[in-house]
């Protein structure tokens, strides 16, 4: 496991940190409580409010366990140290793809902070992988799972 390491902006990682103080000081003491309420009910055997209270501390405990080893493995990307219109995780792209009057424009995030509704992606997506090191001005034809993408980066910041 300490192979694998989790490329993230200072952003995403500070995200991380919060959402990880929230689950063990809020909601992991919600759902204890939840636990205590439904085991004096009595019958756990037939009691729906305790398994649906031990399910979500499970689906709880798993995420913990989740934060904790991407925060643990954390790579904190540093996008000032390449050329200023070059692509990298932590900068925002900006593209036209050929035959598209919109240009469509995305932060590239470590998988850990992707959000595709945010506009950020995954550095293991296609479109990332296909952008990162490109510059302005560069025409990229990418490899999609809806095949090919040929575009041109009109910005980096």
């Amino acid at each position: 496991m300490a192979d694998k390491t989790y490329p993230m902006t200072a952003e995403g990682k500070a995200k991380l940190e919060k959402e990880l103080e929230d689950m063990k000081l809020v909601k992991r003491p919600q759902v204890i409580e939840r636990i205590k309420i439904a085991r004096s009910f009595g019958d756990l055997s037939e009691n729906s409010e305790y398994e649906s209270a031990k399910d979500e501390q499970s689906t709880l405990e798993t995420r913990i366990g989740q934060v904790e080893t991407m925060l643990r493995y954390a790579e904190i990307i540093d996008s000032d140290a390449v050329a200023p219109d070059e692509i990298a995780v932590g900068r925002t792209v900006t593209f036209l793809e050929d035959g598209e009057d919109e240009p469509e424009s995305y932060q590239i995030v470590g998988a850990a902070e992707a959000d595709p509704f945010e506009g950020k992606i995954s550095n293991e997506s296609p479109i990332a992988a296909g952008l990162i090191g490109k510059h302005v001005g560069d025409h990229v034809s990418i490899q999609t799972p809806g095949g090919t993408m040929d575009v041109k980066i009109t910005e980096v910041k």
